[in-house]
């Protein structure tokens, strides 16, 4: 399985207006050069009638793809912006694209590179970057009596309990960063005098929010 890395959980926009000029940042997944370019198509057929559409993408979990374009803006502050928020973040599998409607007032060089770089920000924020990482997914099985305890456990641990079944016994679906499934499940046995049953349903990327990366 390939190692993590940083992309998007989910195609999305936000916008902002700077003086008069309304800036509209879109921002999406796209695994293959293919996606973004479909993806940029798609945004630039919506807005047809604006001033600008400016891109950054980067494709490849090594970023080896990275392109950009200040669509007609100065040269410098628009596309580049975009792709140095997008490095600075280290998000990978991407494409953000930053729709500018000329509002009638000039906003100089310095006014476009922060109107791009915000216009990004806003647009991964929306997206949220999310952090890929080898996960297992466990149904892990536990006597009733035993319940409570594990579940007072599970809410502190870094793990996300997908679903919960309750039969003649309850059965927990875990999913748990591989780093982590070692020290969780030694806790778990631990704290069920070994009488909880494992069973690994499946080993995948899982993305996980930058806020529980260091958790």
């Amino acid at each position: 399985m390939p190692g993590d890395y940083k992309t998007l959980k989910q195609a999305a926009h936000d916008e902002y207006i700077v003086n008069k000029s309304r800036f509209i940042g879109y921002a999406s997944p796209c695994e293959t050069e293919e996606k973004a370019l479909a993806f940029l198509r798609a945004i630039r057929e919506k807005h047809k009638d604006a001033t600008h559409n400016c891109y950054a993408y980067v494709i490849g979990q090594n970023a080896g793809i990275m392109r950009y374009s200040d669509d007609g803006e100065p040269g410098g502050t628009a596309g580049l912006p975009m792709m140095e928020v997008i490095k600075a973040r280290g998000v990978v599998n991407c494409c953000v694209v930053v729709t500018r409607y000329f509002g009638g007032v000039l906003l100089g060089a310095g006014g476009l590179v922060r109107a791009y770089t915000k216009g990004c920000v806003v647009a991964l924020n929306a997206a949220q970057v999310v952090r890929m990482e080898e996960s297992q997914k466990l149904l892990f099985d536990v006597p009733y009596p035993l319940w409570d305890r594990v579940n007072h456990a599970l809410k502190s641990l870094p793990v996300i309990v997908e679903d919960t079944a309750f039969g003649a016994s309850v059965e927990a679906t875990l999913l748990i960063r591989f780093k982590d499934v070692a020290a969780v499940t030694q806790k778990l046995t631990a704290l069920t005098d070994a009488k909880a049953e494992y069973l690994l349903l499946d080993e995948l990327h899982y993305p996980w929010s930058e806020d529980e990366e260091d958790s």
